[in-house]
């Protein structure tokens, strides 16, 4: 199965570290950082889990809930926490599902067969309050993950949703956006009164920033 950007995140109801998890009940309006991993016990996911736990309070501070997966039991996720905790040096309090019959790995194009029939790749789904995918990405099994990254296309979505704007690249907070080529000028006056750049026709660039 292929999942797009627009489409409805497939719901679910699994075991997890929390107990039985509905991802539609769990989300309950916020934001979700959905990712999986390969399996517990292994050294690359153990950092990615404990970075995911030392940045619990930029999650927050974005309405964003983590939630791990991988095809081990929410048994042997619950032994692992102990390692990631003690190695990583933090406090691993998100969920991380259980996926003992591959059904939500299957159904989100987690497994690659050139990497691994049972094991899940490091995917990464961003889903908004709304349960739509938003973002999509895929890291091979040896490559850990940017968080700096996950935590910056979060913010680009959020500001993108609340100030009508694009991000170009590299952007981070406090930079400039761009006006989609969408809003007209007429309309742009009233959504940024700060005025813009026009440095082509398609390409205008405002400050969104409060003073």
């Amino acid at each position: 199965m292929t999942i797009y950007i627009g489409d409805n995140a497939p719901n679910f109801t699994t075991d997890s570290t929390i107990g039985e998890l509905n991802l539609y009940d769990w989300a309950k309006g916020s934001w979700i950082f959905f990712f999986s991993h390969p399996a517990d016990f292994t050294p690359v996911c153990t950092t990615e889990m404990g970075r995911t736990a030392q940045l619990s309070s930029e999650f927050a501070a974005r309405n964003t809930k983590p939630l791990g997966l991988s095809t081990d039991s929410a048994a042997e996720h619950l032994k692992w926490i102990a390692d990631v905790n003690d190695t990583q040096n933090t406090d691993l309090q998100f969920p991380i599902v259980a996926d003992l019959d591959l059904q939500i790995s299957k159904t989100y194009g987690m497994l690659h067969p050139h990497q691994s029939e049972t094991q899940a790749v490091r995917s990464v789904f961003i889903i908004d309050p709304n349960m739509k995918i938003r973002l999509t990405m895929t890291y091979p099994m040896s490559v850990g993950r940017n968080f700096d990254e996950i935590l910056r296309v979060i913010d680009a979505l959020q500001i993108g949703d609340e100030k009508h704007v694009a991000t170009p690249a590299d952007w981070t907070i406090g930079d400039k956006v761009i006006i989609p080529p969408s809003i007209s000028n007429v309309e742009a006056e009233t959504l940024f009164p700060k005025g813009w750049d026009e440095l082509r026709p398609y390409l205008r660039m405002t400050d969104v920033n409060e003073d």
